[in-house]
């Protein structure tokens, strides 16, 4: 196993199924939260499931954490060995004519939108933590729209997230097509698979904005 992830190509394999596994996630994340503007009551009761059932608590949620961190981790550990192989020519390379901006770049979108998940993390999940565990409440299966829709009500925090998943938005981008292309399954397929990322990186992060948006001027 270690002489996987010291290959160039384990590492991009590694970090392509986290990238799966991310990208499922963050469907079923966005479907979620998307409840909240049709249906408070059935919101409640989707967000009751997912924080009380002790799989997603127990198993899931650790698994995801751990699938966010060796994300980034290991796009930073592919960015350092890229620019390291390339030494010197790199610097002479004129990467705006063999690819785009965004592929140039998704290390530093990477920071934004790991910055992002810590201030999520901060707002959402950490306060979860303090009133189940610390403050021990009892359930209250009603809470969970109305701390939702409490915390788009700053602008600020809104702009955000705004901000966040336009970046967001870029980096899926080219990654849902650059993660396939890892595996080597893009041969005849290739702009099917485009158009697919194409689609998915402008619905995802547009859900996530249009939620933001809803509860904040619905306040």
């Amino acid at each position: 196993m270690g002489g996987f992830f010291k290959s160039s190509i384990g590492r991009k394999v590694a970090m392509s199924l986290s990238a799966f596994f991310l990208m499922f996630f963050l469907l079923m994340h966005v479907s979620i939260n998307l409840l909240s503007v049709f249906s408070e009551e059935t919101f409640n009761a989707a967000s009751h499931f997912m924080g009380t059932n002790w799989l997603i608590q127990f198993v899931m949620q650790p698994v995801l954490i751990f699938g966010v961190v060796f994300h980034f981790v290991m796009g930073f550990v592919l960015e350092i060995k890229n620019k390291k192989a390339q030494g010197v020519a790199y610097a002479k390379n004129n990467g705006a004519a063999n690819s785009t901006w965004m592929s140039r770049n998704m290390i530093y979108s990477g920071l934004v939108i790991l910055a992002f998940i810590a201030i999520h993390f901060a707002d959402f999940w950490l306060p979860e933590l303090n009133y189940k565990y610390i403050e021990v409440n009892p359930e209250d299966p009603t809470r969970y729209f109305h701390e939702l829709h409490e915390k788009f009500v700053p602008i600020w925090r809104v702009a955000a997230y705004v901000v966040a998943f336009v970046l967001l938005g870029l980096h899926l981008a080219h990654g849902f097509t650059s993660a396939f292309q890892s595996l080597g399954i893009t041969a005849g397929r290739k702009k099917t698979l485009q158009s697919i990322g194409k689609a998915y990186a402008i619905l995802i992060p547009l859900g996530f904005i249009f939620i933001a948006l809803y509860h904040h001027f619905n306040h």
